[in-house]
This record gives structure tokens, C-alpha cells and sequence, in this order.
């Protein structure tokens, strides 16, 4: 997931080809490891569970507001106690102008079985994700996907999601619109790897999955 044609969230001077039935394609090769900064040590201060929050904040107004209109009607008596934030990954979404949007359920291991998914070269797309949060407010929540062809890392990205409250309801949060590569040399299978990663560099879902990118949709999507 995450092909994109454009240069933002992503590495530059990425290789062009030229072939003439090439064409446009969003995947390079880069050696450095994004993984990397997923491991660096965030220094964000000591957690505290969401009563503590609320009452260390009681003397900074601004601070206060900002975070009982994050809150909204939550029970600040039920789940207060809990230090850590629980996000649950409910399934994404891809949605496309161009056919009904296809549903995708995210085995609670994060490694769905065989070929997840099917790109239409070229094709325009969204992704959206249905997530709930528990427990405590996560900050700074983040998505980060790299994508693998043939053993060489072809691309990554990385998107800000945002900070969520703990709340019953499942959020939803769509990301930009991308563009999937087409081409002779795009075509074909890829494997991939996503993450959602907050400001405590807390991995609450890893998923690794295989997809491919073909003349048309699959049929069975």
C-alpha cells in the first residue's frame, strides 16, 4: 500500500526508466533503512494515565481545554486508570473513483494469507483505515509502509494519522489519494510492510503482506 507518483513523504532523485511502455512509475531503490528511525529513543517525558493528565494540567487552561475537547463525553472514570493507549486496527479500505471500494479484514498476527490484495496499474486511490482506541489518548500516531520487488526495497512513505482520544465508536482516517505506477517493469508482485507507531514509539500493528499490481483489478476483489 502507499504507491504514490509524487515526491512528498518519500526519498528524491529516484530513477527514471524509459522504456516506452514503462511508462510513469512511482518505484526506486534507496539504501538507506526507514526502519531505522522507527527504533530511535523519543524522549517525550513520563506517561501518565489520562486522571493524572487532567489534573497535572488543571492549573494550564489552554492545556486543559485542548484536552477535555480532545475527550469529548469520555468516562474519565472507567478508563483512567490505564496507562497505556490500546489501538486496534480494524480493517482498511481501498477506494477507488474507479470501482466499488474493496474491504480488507487485518488478521489480528498482522500476516494475512497469500496475495491481500490486487492495484490496477495507473489506477487513482485512497486508503482508509478503521482503528478504535482504549485506555488512554495516543499522540501522535503515525503510518509508515515500505515495499519490496524481486528482493530490493522499491519504496516507503510516511503519514501522520494524528492524536485520538479513547472512545467506543471506531475512528476513520483516509489518507491522501496516490497513484499506483503502470508499466511493463511495475507490473507483477510485491511484498510490503506497514506500521503504526505513536509519539512513545509504541508499534501498535505491524502487518506484512504480498500484493500485486496488473493491467486490471481482480476480478475477485
Amino acid at each position: 500500500m502507499g504507491l504514490v507518483d509524487d515526491n512528498k513523504n518519500k526519498e528524491k532523485d529516484a530513477p527514471q526508466e524509459s522504456d516506452g511502455e514503462v511508462g510513469d512509475s512511482s518505484f526506486y531503490t534507496t539504501d538507506q533503512d526507514d526502519d531505522n528511525d522507527d527504533e530511535r529513543t523519543l524522549h517525550l517525558g513520563p506517561q501518565r494515565t489520562l486522571k493524572e493528565q487532567l489534573e497535572n494540567d488543571k492549573d494550564d487552561e489552554s492545556l486543559r481545554k485542548w484536552k477535555e475537547q480532545l475527550l469529548g463525553s469520555v468516562d474519565i472514570s472507567n478508563i483512567g486508570e490505564t496507562l497505556d493507549p490500546e489501538v486496534k486496527f480494524l480493517s482498511v479500505a481501498i477506494v477507488s473513483p474507479e470501482r466499488p471500494d474493496i474491504l480488507l479484514s487485518i488478521p489480528e498476527d498482522g500476516k494475512p494469507e497469500g496475495l491481500w490484495f490486487t492495484l490496477k496499474e495507473g489506477s487513482h486511490y485512497r486508503l482508509k483505515f478503521s482503528f478504535q482506541v482504549g485506555n488512554n489518548i495516543v499522540s501522535g500516531l503515525r503510518y509508515t509502509n515500505t515495499v519490496w520487488k524481486s528482493g530490493l526495497r522499491v519504496f516507503s512513505t510516511k503519514d501522520m494519522i494524528g492524536t485520538f482520544s479513547p472512545q467506543q465508536e471506531p475512528y476513520t482516517h483516509e489518507m491522501p489519494e496516490e497513484t499506483a505506477p503502470s508499466g511493463f517493469i511495475a507490473r507483477g508482485s510485491y511484498t510490503a510492510k506497514s506500521k503504526f507507531i505513536d509519539d512513545d514509539n509504541k508499534c501498535h500493528l505491524e502487518i506484512n503482506y504480498t500484493f500485486d499490481i496488473r493491467k486490471d483489478w481482480a476480478s475477485k476483489d
